[in-house]
């Protein structure tokens, strides 16, 4: 009886054993369960960060890049990036044809966006390589640098200057009549190739008009034609040609220089056309060379008193620019203006105020004021005066720095 009685006591031993063991393995296991859990979640966590990290596009990137930029930048610099300036005009010498310390000074003290280069600018081709390099040097924030480059006999700074080897091409015309779009690719990227490799990363190019007038006394053989169709795709073959290589193609000039009877070079030029007229045909170019993807826009120095009720040119008038070209036709890149020293401006505006309204119509970036300093100061003073926003010139700039092509 007594052997029973231990036994039993020994077995309840083993079973109060066997339940405290169990129940501290059980707190075990779960001890070491919560620490991999955790463990897991930390990993998720920094799983999940990285992978957020890596959606960010590159487009997020540079959004970023452009806030920092512009934070850091003052009104004063911010104003001098919307101008497009030939070299001279920042030196004061007759012709510049290097960029010296005085270039150097003058770009630290007035940032402009971009320079313009022309014939005389250009002595051979180790002075250009040379004169490119040092300008993008000594620019504090990257600089445009532009030339008006068509192809053809008549606008070529580079193929007709006679020191500097590269393929020719006969007019835009004789390339048009060859009715193959592939002729056009060709054209803008052995042209954007030349002069990306000579260090310009804009070019004044293509001719977005259509040749309808045939008394007009500006574009002629510039455009590729007459029918509005097969202009359409030559533009839009020649931006892709010449984009690809990294420089910037301008499509010009809106809304249509190819069915006026004056040159704009010298006096006001009319168009006049209703507005379904223009979108039929003028507009069908420009719309297939945005469909393109073209990065600029140059806006012309016409009047279309049927749409604006008045003789305001395209380049100042807010409803072109605003409410056709970004509205209607969803333009979101660079609006550029023609030369503002041109008759048809500096004949009927103050020059300087006339770099005011560029801005008030929606325009981005001013091309050759008649005279740069003043035009700067006066877009200055109308910020200063509440006459512009500030956050109106940053609207132009992060469209000039989204589009930029380095």
């Amino acid at each position: 009886m007594r052997k029973k009685r231990k036994k039993k006591k020994l077995l309840a031993g083993i079973a109060v054993l066997l339940v405290i063991l169990f129940a501290g393995g059980s707190l075990i296991l779960k001890e070491i369960q919560d620490q991999k859990a955790e463990k897991e979640g930390r990993a998720q966590s920094k799983k999940t960060e990285e992978t957020e990290k890596k959606e960010i596009t590159e487009e997020e990137k540079r959004e970023l890049e452009i806030d920092r930029t512009l934070k850091s930048m003052s009104l004063e610099d911010k104003v001098s990036q919307l101008f497009f300036v030939r070299p001279q005009d920042l030196t004061g010498v007759d012709t510049a044809t290097q960029a010296t310390d005085v270039t150097k000074g003058a770009l630290e003290s007035y940032p402009v966006g971009g320079i313009i280069l022309f014939s005389e600018n250009i002595e051979n081709e180790e002075q250009l390589r040379s004169m490119l390099s040092n300008l993008q040097s000594y620019s504090k924030y990257p600089l445009f640098l532009g030339v008006d480059e068509e192809g053809g006999p008549l606008v070529s700074r580079i193929a007709n200057s006679g020191v500097i080897q590269v393929p020719s091409f006969p007019s835009m015309l004789e390339i048009g009549n060859t009715l193959q779009p592939e002729k056009a690719h060709e054209v803008g990227e052995t042209i954007g190739g030349y002069l990306k490799s000579l260090g310009f990363n804009v070019d004044f190019a293509p001719v977005a008009d259509i040749a309808l007038n045939p008394e007009n006394p500006v574009i002629g053989e510039r455009s590729f034609g007459n029918d509005a169709n097969l202009v359409s795709q030559m533009v839009a073959k020649e931006v892709e040609g010449m984009q690809k290589q990294g420089v910037s193609a301008v499509l010009k000039h809106f809304p249509g220089h190819g069915d006026t009877s004056e040159d704009s070079h010298t006096q006001a030029a009319v168009l006049n056309k209703t507005a379904d007229e223009l979108r039929s045909t003028e507009f069908l170019p420009f719309r297939a060379g945005i469909d393109a993807g073209a990065d600029m826009i140059m806006t012309g120095h016409i009047s279309v008193p049927a749409m604006t009720g008045d003789n305001t040119p395209a380049s100042l008038s807010e409803q072109i620019i605003t409410g056709c070209l970004r509205n209607e036709l969803g333009y979101e890149g660079i609006v550029i203006t023609d030369s503002m020293s041109m008759g048809a401006i500096v004949n009927y505006y103050d020059p300087n105020q006339a770099a005011v309204m560029v801005l008030q119509a929606g325009g981005d970036m001013i091309l050759m004021p008649q005279d740069f300093l003043t035009a700067r100061q006066a877009v200055l003073d109308a910020v200063n005066n509440h006459v512009i926003s500030e956050k109106r010139l940053d609207e132009s700039l992060r469209r000039i720095y989204k589009n930029r092509r380095l």
